[in-house]
């Protein structure tokens, strides 16, 4: 009787684990961050880590590194660019294998290819850290990127992050932001309208993208259940719920890469 109390529990656990991430799957990346980052202690001898973003210098928050110092990942003789990884070994073999198929994504549409490290200096320490974050670009040693199993292992929030590491913003800092959404600073919750900082970012001469899986909703970081962000000049247009990456997220980044 015993054990089969304990087998009906598991069982039980199982389920609600399920349902639990059945009811998550479908959310947009954005909250998925907002909901894995916000309760977040971050280690004191971590990375200074700002919403999902690292940094190396505190200085380093008002500027995009793509456009201040470079940040791309070179670029093969045979065209492709090779992304070296470490994926951590406290991963369970189906929260890896969400990850892998996260990086195979970047194969089919892409030069970029994400590659088990051998011996290279710099390349993408995959973890489960605290949150879910990245550096923006390559910067040449070891790089954190963080996949907590605590809410981060999905398949658009490991887009998410790979797009960081490839170098690419949050869609709302883009420094043409101005023209397709309109922040409003009075909702946003104190201390965190950094997460809105326009930056003098590299577009691709691509437009702005509400579909990006790097743009977030409509009510993120809102510290009174109204929106802190609309899109002009049509309020009512839909943003911010991709579930993995935009065509023109990908165009993008072909662009950058000149694929």
């Amino acid at each position: 009787m015993a054990l089969l109390k304990t087998t009906l529990s598991v069982l039980a656990l199982l389920l609600l684990s399920e349902r639990s991430w059945a009811e998550e799957k479908d959310l947009s990346v954005s909250e998925i961050l907002w909901r894995a980052n916000k309760d977040v202690v971050r280690r004191e001898d971590g990375p200074l880590v700002i919403d999902d973003i690292a940094y190396v210098r505190e200085e380093e928050r008002n500027a995009d590194p793509c456009t201040e110092t470079g940040c791309m990942w070179e670029k093969s003789a045979d065209g492709k660019v090779y992304v070296p990884y470490v994926i951590a070994g406290h991963y369970t073999s189906r929260e890896r294998s969400i990850i892998e198929r996260g990086l195979m994504s970047f194969t089919d549409v892409s030069c970029i290819r994400f590659v088990p490290r051998s011996s290279q200096r710099a390349y993408l320490n995959i973890m489960s850290d605290s949150g879910c974050y990245s550096y923006v670009g390559r910067i040449g040693s070891a790089q954190t990127l963080s996949l907590d199993r605590n809410g981060c292992i999905y398949h658009n929030t490991v887009q998410h992050e790979l797009l960081h590491a490839l170098g690419f913003n949050h869609e709302q800092c883009r420094s043409d932001r101005d023209q397709y959404i309109r922040i409003l600073w009075q909702n946003i919750m104190p201390g965190l309208a950094y997460a809105f900082d326009k930056l003098n970012t590299l577009n691709m001469n691509t437009p702005y993208d509400y579909n990006s899986v790097m743009q977030y909703h409509r009510y993120a970081f809102s510290a009174n259940n109204q929106p802190t962000m609309v899109p002009i000049p049509n309020a009512n247009v839909e943003f911010g719920t991709a579930t993995e990456m935009s065509q023109n997220d990908i165009l993008r980044l072909n662009r950058r890469y000149n694929c």
